[in-house]
């Protein structure tokens, strides 16, 4: 069957119908996308200001935070029109772009969680090679590796959608350009889409969780036998990894196992990853971990010194 394509632009139906209610959540997540900027901008600043920046685990936490920036800006700012505009449109070649530059970004973080666990690992279970194992080249290629993958499953996801027909109606019932809602208007049997959408998405996010929930139990396992200080410290370290891997990949699982079609609360639960974890990163890295703050604290103090003089 020839694919025909009479849509030219989408229509975001949004997070509410009701108008005051998105006024609020306007202010709501403009003060959220501050705090992302605001909370990002300081860890970036720290990290590549300070000593911390020869550290593996503060250097993936570097481009954690660059990617949540990225991320964000790709969704957040057009949520925060929409919400205040009264027609939420967007042109069929913008949400492509959307669809791709989000799904690009956010298989890039999913790696980099990996990497930062991947050094956790090799840090507690064998640390006598840590310092050779992950040195800064390997950091490199794991980076690179994590845009190389990042790269084929967006364009991977992209082209299958590119060759879909969408012959109308043109409303997304969603805030931003996404897998699941834009098969919702496809016309014609998206079965087999369905289960290459699932294979692409939905079982590698739950392959990479399951990795990432196995390798902290191993390092959990193999704390028995450092001290107690040292126990502590990871505890600490692992704890902060593991609290953003679920903040992240629960909500993702629930949304990209399930086909489209279903009936469930996919906006809703989105904010989760579009908004919330982006915004609590920086304050889980930092609250806990007593090597930021001393290096918070020098980078701002020799900053404020350089600006009296």
């Amino acid at each position: 069957m020839e694919n025909q394509n009479n849509v030219t632009e989408f229509v975001f139906m949004g997070l509410w119908g009701n108008k005051q209610i998105e006024l609020l959540f306007f202010f709501l997540f403009l003060l959220c996308y501050l705090a992302i900027l605001m909370g990002n901008f300081i860890i970036l600043l720290t990290i590549t200001c300070s000593h911390l920046i020869q550290q593996p685990m503060y250097y993936f936490l570097c481009h954690l935070s660059l990617m949540d920036l990225c991320y964000t800006s790709t969704v957040v700012p057009r949520l925060i029109r929409d919400l205040a505009a009264a027609r939420k449109n967007i042109s069929y070649n913008n949400c492509m772009t959307q669809l791709f530059i989000a799904h690009l970004l956010a298989a890039v973080e999913i790696f980099i969680l990996v990497s930062m666990a991947f050094d956790r690992y090799v840090a507690i279970v064998k640390p006598l090679h840590y310092m050779v194992i992950m040195n800064r080249q390997r950091c490199n290629m794991l980076i690179i590796m994590a845009w190389i993958v990042g790269f084929w499953h967006s364009i991977a996801l992209l082209l299958i959608i590119l060759s879909l027909p969408f012959c109308g109606p043109n409303q997304i019932d969603h805030y931003l350009c996404d897998v699941k809602p834009l098969l919702k208007l496809v016309c014609k049997d998206i079965h087999v889409v369905n289960i290459l959408m699932i294979a692409n998405s939905g079982m590698v996010v739950v392959v990479v969780f399951l990795v990432l929930i196995t390798s902290y139990i191993l390092i959990l396992y193999n704390l028995r036998t450092h001290s107690s200080a040292g126990r502590r410290k990871a505890l600490s370290t692992c704890s902060s990894h593991m609290t953003v891997v679920v903040l992240f990949f629960v909500p993702c699982i629930y949304i990209y196992v399930l086909p489209a079609g279903s009936e469930n609360k996919d906006k809703e639960i989105s904010v989760f990853y579009t908004v919330i974890a982006p915004m609590l990163n920086p304050l889980i890295y930092t609250l806990r971990n007593m090597e930021m703050k001393i290096a918070m604290q020098k980078v701002w103090s020799q900053m404020a010194h350089s600006k009296l003089k």
